[in-house]
């Protein structure tokens, strides 16, 4: 059998994980499949030979970026010389797209093929890119369901695939072990506050959530509040926080590296930064109240190009306001509190949300890998086209 050869370019951590995932789907497929590219220890496993590691493609904000400009555009480069030298058989961009539709759109001039797997956010802030996207993409791999038909719209073939943390998530998950785990009383109020997982989020996130959990002591003495965070330096702006806001006040606060979805499904209520961690909360079936703030500046520009009338994706992904939402001026300790306030006021509303989340986790659980595996085939003149 004939020897496939699929280059791969993934970001940060979570592109490792996505990636492994479907390389172990297409090496069912092709087992005489050859992989090499930029990669992490999850797609090493499944043999995936990586030139660069993927953690050398993450920055974190726009200041990062700017800075480690020369050194990623010269790996950039390196690697598109590298294709061009011994072309691949298909190239697959998992996320990081301001990395690999760049790369994508000179391989694809070449007569490369080229899939890109998790699509931008077109939908809520650069429409402007879809036109971008139609010179770089043979094939679009959606991981929500409405977006195939936007890119339909424009002329790019697009497939559905579902979203790999539905796959993960328990359809039923089991909050009185989650308290166990994390030493939490079974029947005392838990919230849990997710200011975000970059530092700049935390730093305007802080305090408003820090607010808002000494409201709901007040109303809740036995109340306990959980905050799982990613880093040392997201840990250490939040403890500052808490020494600003908090002083000798006592709260009751427990703060973990990681754990964040142990964190969400003890919770009766998720304080959530918008986000990936929104749509968690969402298939973990959590009430929340999703919370933003920004520079002044970069929220106007934002409002601007926004054409959505959410920002959270269990809302965008519903198309309704199911869960409420606090953006700048609006998002205070006192609305923060009053919103958690009435999730824990209202059980008919609890259990009509948990219903619809219900829906959404069956509409997104479509074992992602296989069906982006089952799509990318006819780009290497296998199977039938998606």
């Amino acid at each position: 059998m004939k020897t496939v050869r699929i280059a791969m370019v993934a970001g940060e951590a979570s592109g490792d994980l996505l990636a492994s995932h479907l390389l172990a789907a297409l090496r069912m497929r092709l087992p005489n499949l050859q992989t090499f590219g930029i990669g992490g220890p999850k797609m090493a496993a499944t043999g995936f030979e990586a030139w660069w590691p993927c953690d050398r493609l993450a920055v974190h904000g726009y200041v990062d970026a700017l800075k480690r400009y020369r050194e990623l555009s010269g790996i950039r480069r390196e690697l598109l010389k590298r294709l061009l030298a011994d072309p691949p058989d298909l190239f697959i961009g998992v996320d990081a797209p301001d990395f690999s539709l760049w790369l994508e759109t000179r391989l694809r001039a070449k007569g490369i093929k080229t899939v890109h797997f998790v699509s931008p956010s077109i939908w809520a802030w650069r429409g402007g890119r879809i036109k971008k996207i139609r010179q770089a993409v043979d094939h679009m791999l959606c991981l929500f369901p409405f977006e195939p038909d936007i890119y339909a719209g424009a002329g790019v073939p697009a497939t559905y695939v579902g979203h790999p943390l539905a796959d993960e998530f328990p359809l039923h998950p089991d909050r009185e072990a989650a308290r166990t785990r994390l030493r939490l009383p079974v029947d005392a109020p838990v919230f849990a506050l997710l200011p975000g997982s970059r530092e700049s989020e935390v730093r305007n996130l802080a305090p408003l959530f820090l607010g808002a959990a000494m409201r709901l002591h007040e109303r809740y003495p036995d109340a306990r509040f959980v905050v799982p965070l990613a880093t040392r330096q997201t840990r250490e702006i939040f403890e500052g926080a808490v020494h600003e806001v908090a002083g000798e006040a006592g709260l009751p606060l427990q703060v973990l590296f990681g754990h964040a979805v142990d964190a969400m499904t003890a919770a009766d209520v998720v304080m959530v930064a918008s986000g990936t961690a929104s749509l968690e909360a969402a298939l973990l079936k959590r009430p929340m109240v999703i919370s933003y703030r920004m520079g002044g500046l970069q929220y106007r520009l934002m409002k601007r190009m926004a054409y959505l009338p959410w920002v959270g994706l269990p809302n965008i992904l519903c198309e309704e306001s199911l869960v409420p939402e606090l953006i700048q001026d609006d998002a205070t300790p006192d609305k923060l509190a009053d919103a958690v306030c009435a999730w824990m006021n209202h059980k008919e509303a609890r259990l009509a949300l948990e219903a619809r989340f219900m829906q959404l986790h069956q509409t997104l659980r479509q074992d992602t890998a296989s069906k982006a595996a089952e799509a990318i085939l006819p780009l290497l003149g296998m199977g039938d086209a998606s």
